[in-house]
C-alpha cells in the first residue's frame, strides 16, 4: 500500500464540533452508557458518528430503520444453507458479540415492538437476548448502542417510548453556527470563502421560515450538494434551485418565494 493510501485510510471522516458533543460521546462510551443522537435531518450525526467510531477505532455498524424492521432483522435469523438449517447473527447481534458501534439510524421509523429488543442492552446488565436459540449474550466491553431521530417529525404514531428513551442520555446536533457551516463547505464542497458565505447567508434566511411554508429548514447537506455543483461549474442560482430549494417543498408558490430569496442573496449571479 501507497503512503498516500495508508494516509487516507488513517484519516478520520471530517467533523467540525460545535460543542461538547465529542467529549460526551467518550464519556459515555467509557461508561457503557447508550447514545441518543437527536436533530434535524443532514446536520451531521452519520458524519459525527464516523469521526468517533475512527477516533476509537471501533466497527460502526448502521441499520437503517423502517416500518417493516423486524426483531429477526437486527439480531438474526435461521437461515437454509447447504441442505441444512443454520443462525445467522443479525447486525446488532454481531456487534454485540464483536464489539463496536451499533447505530440504529432514524429509530423513530422502527416498530416499537422491535425497538423493545434492545432495553436488556440499555442497562446495567448489557444483554442481549436471543429467544429463538434459547441464548443470552452479554455485552463486549467495546460494545456501544447509538439511536438517532428526528424531534420534529414526533407524530402520536411515529415517537420513541419514554420507557427507550430514558435508557440513553442524548446529544443535541443541530444546524452549526454560520463560522463553522461555512468552514464545512469550503471543505466539503470545495468552494472558495465568498461562496460559502453567501450558501451559509442564503441557508439562515430559509431556516427562518420553518412552519411559515416550510416543514424543515435547509439541511447543511444539501448546502454542501450545492456547493459541489457549484465547484463542478454549475451556475450558483441553478445549483442553489436543484440542490436546495427544489427538495424543500413541492409548492410552486412556495418555490418562486425561495428562488425570489436566492437571487436576492446570491444576486442574479449565473
Amino acid at each position: 500500500m501507497s503512503l498516500a493510501h495508508e494516509a487516507a485510510r488513517e484519516a478520520a471522516p471530517f467533523y467540525l464540533p460545535v460543542g461538547t458533543e465529542s467529549e460526551l460521546f467518550l464519556l459515555a462510551f467509557r461508561r457503557r452508557i447508550p447514545v441518543l443522537l437527536k436533530g434535524p435531518t443532514g446536520t451531521g450525526k452519520t458524519r459525527f458518528l464516523e469521526h468517533m467510531a475512527h477516533r476509537l477505532q471501533l466497527p460502526l455498524v448502521t441499520v437503517a430503520c423502517h416500518e417493516d424492521l423486524t426483531v429477526g432483522d437486527l439480531t438474526g435469523r435461521y437461515l437454509l444453507k447447504h441442505n441444512e438449517t443454520v443462525w445467522v447473527d443479525g447486525p446488532l447481534t454481531r456487534t454485540v458479540r464483536q464489539g463496536g458501534i451499533c447505530y440504529l439510524d432514524e429509530v423513530v421509523e422502527a416498530r416499537k415492538d422491535t425497538v423493545v429488543v434492545i432495553h436488556p442492552l440499555t442497562d446495567h446488565r448489557r444483554l442481549l437476548p436471543l429467544e429463538r436459540r434459547g441464548e443470552i449474550i452479554q455485552a463486549h466491553p467495546d460494545f456501544c448502542l447509538v439511536m438517532s431521530y428526528n424531534p420534529g417529525y414526533q407524530t402520536i404514531l411515529k415517537d420513541i417510548k419514554q420507557s427507550t428513551k430514558q435508557r440513553f442520555i442524548a446529544i443535541e446536533l443541530n444546524f452549526p453556527p454560520p463560522a463553522v457551516e461555512k468552514e464545512i463547505l469550503i471543505h466539503e464542497g470545495g468552494v472558495g470563502e465568498d461562496q460559502a458565505a453567501l450558501l451559509v447567508e442564503l441557508a439562515g434566511k430559509v431556516r427562518q421560515l420553518k412552519n411559515r411554508g416550510l416543514d424543515e429548514g435547509v439541511s447543511t447537506r444539501l448546502l454542501v450538494y450545492a456547493a459541489t455543483l457549484m465547484r463542478d461549474g454549475l451556475p450558483p442560482l441553478d445549483a442553489v434551485r436543484c440542490a436546495v430549494l427544489l427538495p424543500l417543498t413541492d409548492d410552486p408558490l412556495v418555490q418562486q418565494g425561495l428562488y425570489d430569496l436566492a437571487q436576492g442573496v446570491l444576486g442574479g449571479r449565473n
